[in-house]
């Protein structure tokens, strides 16, 4: 069954929030008085559908129907999420919530994007306050995972169903139970600003150089281990104790003015503005968000390599998707006379090359991924090869059929040309639609990881093996198949 938003309020928040729902399969109902905001969520998607995709090596569900509509009441009709991105004025909250709640179902989430307002705050007046929770994300909300989830006097059982949802989309709730003005991760930010702010204004930095200490510094640390874990490196083999005692009492020092806030006067806001524009005015903000979504999106797969920080999350939320799909199964759950499945997933932005398609490393990666895939079906998984055996590759053979690019929607198509013994020779199909895009040829042998040479496998991987190679053995030959090197097409 469909699952349905509302998203109220579509600026680029609202904009990210309808994205990260649609492209993760939901339906999404949209109420906004702007006329321009079907064009401003309009932007916003295509931004998205470039990015969002090619973070998970599985393919997302496909894409919901977004819809916009003449009023709240309208917007909100079974949603079992509401999503309220109006501006930060309680009023207009407060009217906003009050127009949801006499239309919406009682177990819908309403979640506020606010950074200004805390919970205690939006439920006055509330029909039923304990809907009404903060959800508040970073922008853009379809790629950053973090989401502030703060309630007060909560429904447990709506709580609860916030907390799945949002993992559900891949993201992160940070779940705080005690209110306190800005929440937590803005608190941080508004004291780096001010700071910022001063060090502008009394001329020790210009806004580039601030950006730079950031972006080349303490940002990378911050993006992958947060703050107290950082530290806690920094504190050596005696950890934080040591840290602590060794840079606690700087603390006194005068160092910072994070207390005292520098006069807003029109000279300092020109200052601001005059540096920033002299710093990235020759780029658009469509031009902008593109280049920090290429950012995020190879940032946060480099984590997901390492099953980390934010890219342990897109792994968790991959670990979901599989279930219950031809990506989940194991060879008995499996046909044996058809093709295997063994990859369907969009093309990352960072997987294309000067030529603007994909490059060449990656399609044996996207082959690579597959055998993997291949190898866990048929019993040769992490804790198989956990226990000493696994298969090496020995020859590997690419044929480019037709050109690749970054959002590519590909499946991979896996044959058992021969399994036998030691051997396993594959042969792997790359399709987009019904587009053949490349082939990948593959022998490999097993071995004993204590040793390094070959020797037989484990009678249930061989037999799942032979399984597969007599069930593809009666379908036709595939073209290409044991082709050399420059052989005519």
């Amino acid at each position: 069954m469909t699952r349905v938003a509302a998203i109220i309020g579509g600026g680029v928040i609202g904009g990210g929030w309808a994205a990260r729902f649609l492209l993760n399969g939901w339906d999404v109902q949209v109420f906004d008085p702007d006329p321009q905001a079907e064009r401003k969520i309009g932007e916003v998607m295509a931004n998205a559908r470039r990015s969002l995709p090619g973070l998970t090596d599985v393919a997302l569900p496909p894409e919901g129907r977004i819809t916009y509509h003449p009023s709240i009441a309208e917007a909100v009709t079974g949603a079992e999420w509401i999503q309220e991105s109006v501006p930060e004025r309680i009023e207009i909250k407060h009217a906003t919530f009050a127009e949801v709640q006499g239309a919406c179902a009682k177990d819908a989430v309403i979640g506020s994007s606010t950074s200004g307002f805390k919970p205690s705050e939006l439920q006055q007046g509330a029909m039923r306050p304990s809907q009404i929770m903060v959800a508040h994300p970073f922008n853009p909300v379809y790629l950053l995972p973090l989401i502030e989830l703060v309630t007060t006097n909560g429904d447990v059982a709506l709580i609860e169903k916030a907390k799945a949802t949002l993992s559900s989309l891949g993201m992160h709730p940070l779940h705080l139970k005690k209110e306190i003005d800005a929440h937590v991760a803005d608190r941080f930010l508004e004291a780096v600003w001010r700071e910022a702010l001063w060090l502008v204004k009394d001329g020790i930095a210009t806004t580039e150089e601030i950006d730079d200490a950031i972006r080349y510094g303490f940002g990378i640390r911050w993006a992958q281990m947060g703050l107290f874990e950082t530290y806690r490196v920094a504190g050596g083999e005696a950890g934080m104790k040591h840290f602590m005692a060794q840079f606690g009492p700087c603390l006194t020092a005068p160092w910072t003015k994070l207390m005292d806030v520098p006069e807003f006067t029109e000279e300092l806001v020109d200052l601001i503005a005059g540096q920033s524009d002299a710093q990235s005015g020759h780029h658009s903000i469509r031009e902008l968000e593109r280049i920090r979504d290429n950012n995020l999106v190879t940032m946060m797969r480099g984590l997901k390599a390492q099953d980390w920080g934010a890219g342990a999350l897109i792994n968790a939320q991959e670990q979901e998707m599989r279930k219950g799909t031809v990506h989940g199964a194991v060879a008995a759950e499996l046909d044996a006379d058809k093709l295997v499945e063994t990859a369907h997933r969009t093309v990352p932005l960072d997987w294309t090359d000067y030529n603007g398609h994909m490059t060449e490393s990656r399609y044996l990666q996207a082959f690579a991924d597959a055998t993997d895939r291949f190898m866990a079906i048929i019993g040769c998984d992490a804790e198989y090869i956990k226990s000493g055996g696994s298969y090496f590759t020995a020859e590997t053979h690419i044929r480019h059929i037709d050109e690749v690019h970054a959002g590519a929607l590909i499946t991979i198509r896996t044959r058992v040309v021969m399994g036998a013994g030691k051997k396993m020779h594959l042969f792997h199909e790359m399709l987009e639609g019904d587009r053949m895009l490349a082939t990948g040829e593959h022998f490999l042998l097993h071995v004993s990881l204590a040793t390094r040479k070959p020797t037989p496998p484990a009678a249930h991987i061989e037999a799942a093996l032979v399984r597969f190679a007599a069930g593809h053995a009666n379908l036709p030959a595939p073209e290409g198949i044991g082709r050399a090197i420059g052989a005519p097409r």
